[in-house]
């Protein structure tokens, strides 16, 4: 079935709209602001539901960000108010904490967004907020999240979108091609998301909506991938007593 962009992004404001209303009518909507799509395309999302009034961009660089002023564009474009966090002192501060122990090298990768989600929840709670969580089902289907960083928040507009549909959904909501096409960096090692992964985006979406993908080796590591990092979805297990 062919995808219905005007329908599908107006039922996503609406579904917005619809969860303000009931959790939190006078609540304003904090979004993380990394100056890529996703951030770019669910704040767009909040500002055409809640008003630019009720949406808050939250910048957290760690010290110097090269690509911050795709995130100062977003603010501009939308007309939004913002904070800038720099979170650089509060990464090392965890970092030097730690002295009976050499941090792996995953717990160092996982340490920033781990601490700009702790940012996000600060902030909000101060302005009366809600956090969007930005994942999208793309990034989710292959664990490209950090477990309690990136892929918790109070409501997730895109968990639902490709990358291919989040993309379409920034071109309707008339965002600049320069957040929307912006190639995709995960901000923590600086390789892009498709050089961590090993595929492109296109292949890993045509695989989810169509189940189509020629090249059997990266099948199978799409499911590999995908039935690995299914827990980071999952509530935490947690032992009830029948007794």
């Amino acid at each position: 079935m062919a995808f219905e962009i005007k329908k599908a992004t107006e039922a996503c404001v609406e579904w917005i709209r619809e969860f303000f209303e009931k959790n939190g009518p006078d609540c304003n909507a904090v979004v993380g602001i990394s100056g890529g799509k996703d951030s770019s395309v669910v704040a767009a999302l909040c500002v055409e539901a809640l008003g630019k009034d009720r949406v808050i961009g939250v910048l957290m660089p760690c010290g110097v960000q090269a690509d911050i002023d795709m995130s100062e564009l977003l603010v501009k474009h939308l007309g939004i108010k913002s904070y800038v966090v720099n979170v650089e002192a509060a990464i090392n501060g965890v970092k030097d904490a730690v002295t009976d122990l050499e941090l792996s090298v995953q717990a160092k990768t996982n340490l920033p967004p781990r601490i700009r989600m702790a940012t996000l929840y600060a902030v909000s709670q101060s302005v009366n907020g809600r956090v969007a969580n930005t994942c999208n089902l793309s990034e989710d289907w292959v664990g490209y999240s950090t477990r309690y960083g990136d892929s918790v928040g109070d409501f997730s507009p895109m968990s639902f979108f490709t990358v291919t549909e989040v993309k379409a959904i920034g071109r309707e909501l008339g965002l600049p091609d320069v957040l929307v096409d912006k190639v995709p960096i995960d901000g923590l090692c600086g390789k892009t998301d498709e050089e961590n992964l090993g595929f492109s985006y296109e292949v890993l979406d045509k695989y989810i909506r169509e189940g189509i993908c020629e090249d059997e080796e990266l099948r199978q590591k799409i499911d590999r991938l995908h039935e690995r990092n299914l827990f980071k979805l999952e509530f935490m297990p947690c032992f009830k007593y029948e007794g």
